[in-house]
């Protein structure tokens, strides 16, 4: 079952509640990650156990965005929309209410389920209702939604926190989500193609354990204490996705249709997405690092030093999405990754005299460069496929999106801790030793963007397969047929 959409309905409307809500649930994202220091404090815990409330909310919405593929072909777009805010409310009240540790990661936890739906129901919402001439404009907009939020959490809970408890951070996020959820239950209409497949239970098993567990991994492995059991969490999350993924391959109707990969173009298009998302967020995890460690500067400025690349990024994403409608992306990929390669390879030979400006100017490029990347390699990837498989590529991509993030602030700062101490053991200085351990783990971010650079150029020789027609063009052939 499938509602057509009619001339009435306000496509801009839906659209734009549907990224605004993509906001609020990633702006969520990492709300907490610059009260991590009094919350510490505060429950009297350790780094480690802390830390969980990253890695708890990294691996559910890891979990929940496969799972939603299924989700939105059993329930209507409004149910499925209001359902994913309303446990972000749920959750958020929780969190407004906690005066524990393990009550506040319940909190968090409930939040990501909220998130983990929330990202998929847009993306692929806005594929629908979008013409087709267009689509690279709205993703454009969902691709700003998806970078503003978690790199405007901090910044904006940074504000907060210099007046306010972390409490107040949940109690704002309250009224928003609850005039997002009013708006949408006005405007949003039901566009999925309703099929209700039928639930494999062991396959919602396979990838939350995979999936966990691949997660749980590589966000744990540089500071686990207990390496073994690590260890022992990731090869069974190998294990259980190897499963998985042979398991879908052999179902009639798969929870996650693995066929999607099949298409060349979205293949490379969604290791594009990677690629651009391991730049993005390894750098907005390691330049504040970088910034207080080697220029000596104090967290708030370190956290400001991001929010102007992030606005001028969020400004141009749109921007980047109406130009990909033009000219497409053989051209736009590889100036994208170029305009990300140089800057960084400039960053790669920072030291502590190096000076904040140039380092913001510096990041301002590399973030514009990920305008023209993110966005346009999300269209690019899920351009080829047909209309059925929409969710599937959409689950694919941000699942991978999500386990990129996680394998880049794994990686690059291991690779930064371990030169630093390196440097360290040299009875180098400590701000030498950190300016050291960042650029060397930037020079080897470098080589992945090249690899991008290599990939984006690779598309000027595949031959893309016609994309299937937009929603509206269905609706009006749907509509000359009667």
């Amino acid at each position: 079952m499938k509602t057509k959409i009619t001339r009435g309905d306000n496509t801009k409307a839906i659209i734009a509640v549907l990224v605004f809500s993509g906001l609020i649930a990633t702006f969520n994202e990492t709300i907490l990650n610059v009260a991590l220091s009094p919350l510490m404090t505060e429950f009297n815990v350790t780094a480690g156990t802390i830390q969980w409330i990253i890695t708890a909310y990294m691996i559910v919405v890891a979990v929940l965005v496969p799972v939603t593929a299924f989700l939105i072909q059993t329930f209507k777009t409004k149910q499925l929309f209001l359902a994913a805010m309303g446990i972000l409310l749920i959750g958020t009240i929780f969190g407004a209410c906690s005066g524990s540790f393990t009550m506040l990661l319940i909190s968090r936890i409930i939040q990501a389920a909220g998130t983990g739906m929330m990202i998929p129901i847009m993306m692929n919402t806005v594929l629908i209702v979008a013409p087709k001439e267009k689509r690279g404009s709205v993703m454009g907009l969902c691709g700003a939604a998806l970078t503003l939020g978690p790199a405007l959490g901090p910044t904006v809970a940074g504000i907060v926190l210099q007046f306010y408890s972390w409490h107040a951070l949940f109690i704002i996020l309250i009224a928003i989500i609850l005039i997002s959820m009013i708006v949408g239950s006005i405007f949003l209409v039901n566009v999925s193609h309703v099929t209700k497949p039928k639930m494999d239970i062991l396959s919602i098993i396979l990838s939350t354990i995979g999936f966990g567990g691949l997660i749980y991994g590589i966000s744990s492995i540089s500071g686990a204490e207990d390496i073994k059991m690590v260890a022992a969490i990731f090869i069974i999350g190998i294990i259980c996705l190897i499963v998985f993924c042979k398991r879908q391959m052999s179902l009639k109707e798969p929870m996650l249709n693995l066929r999607c990969l099949k298409f060349p173009v979205f293949t490379i298009g969604t290791l594009l997405v990677m690629l651009s998302m391991m730049a993005v967020f390894t750098m907005s995890v390691m330049l504040p690092m970088f910034v207080q460690g080697a220029l000596g500067a104090n967290s708030f400025v370190a956290a400001m030093t991001l929010l102007p690349a992030t606005l001028i990024s969020g400004f141009l994403t749109p921007v980047a999405g109406k130009v990909y409608d033009k000219i497409g992306p053989k051209v736009v990929l590889p100036i994208g990754f170029s305009i990300i390669l140089i800057p960084l390879f400039i960053l790669a030979h920072a030291n502590s005299n190096t000076s904040l400006m140039t380092i913001i100017m510096l990041f301002i490029i590399v973030d514009i460069g990920i305008a023209l990347t993110m966005s346009p390699s999300q269209t690019t990837a899920l351009s080829p496929l047909p209309r059925e498989y929409y969710p599937h590529g959409v689950a694919i991509l941000n699942t991978l999106q999500q386990l990129s993030a996680a394998i880049g602030s794994s990686l690059f700062i291991g690779i930064m801790s371990a030169t630093q101490l390196k440097a360290l053991s040299n009875q180098v200085q400590e701000q030498t030793a950190v300016a050291t351990g960042f650029s060397s783990a930037t020079l080897v971010l470098s080589g992945f963007v090249l690899v991008g650079l290599i990939l984006s150029m690779g598309l000027i020789f595949i031959k893309n397969k016609r994309p299937v027609s937009s929603a509206t063009e269905v609706v009006n052939a749907e509509v000359a047929e009667a």
